[in-house]
């Protein structure tokens, strides 16, 4: 599809040239497409295909951040449950140990 519209673009420039350069039409139209087509290489370009699924994909995306949020937001509203934990008796310091023994 992007030859064709090279090849196109290249014959209306090369149709647009004045009487008197006619004569070269043909150079000149293989001149516009080489011209056309080494200035389209160098951009970064990418089918309407490709845009499609990335277009899909980071729809996807949108809908699956939307719902974390939502997610994220519920959790952080809600009261946080804590565990009852057993608290461990504290160890003996060496100087309660002495304390101790002294008694």
């Amino acid at each position: 599809m992007i030859n064709e519209t090279v090849d196109k673009l290249a014959r209306l420039l090369a149709e647009s040239v004045p009487e008197g350069l006619r004569s070269m039409r043909a150079d000149l139209e293989q001149n516009f497409r080489s011209v056309l087509n080494s200035g389209l290489g160098k951009m970064d370009l990418v089918t309407r295909e490709e845009f499609e699924v990335q277009e899909a994909v980071l729809a996807r995306t949108r809908t699956k951040l939307q719902g974390l949020e939502e997610r994220l937001e519920s959790l952080e509203q809600s009261p946080v449950k804590k565990k009852a934990t057993k608290k461990k008796p504290a160890k003996k310091t060496a100087s309660k140990k002495k304390a101790a023994k002294k008694r």
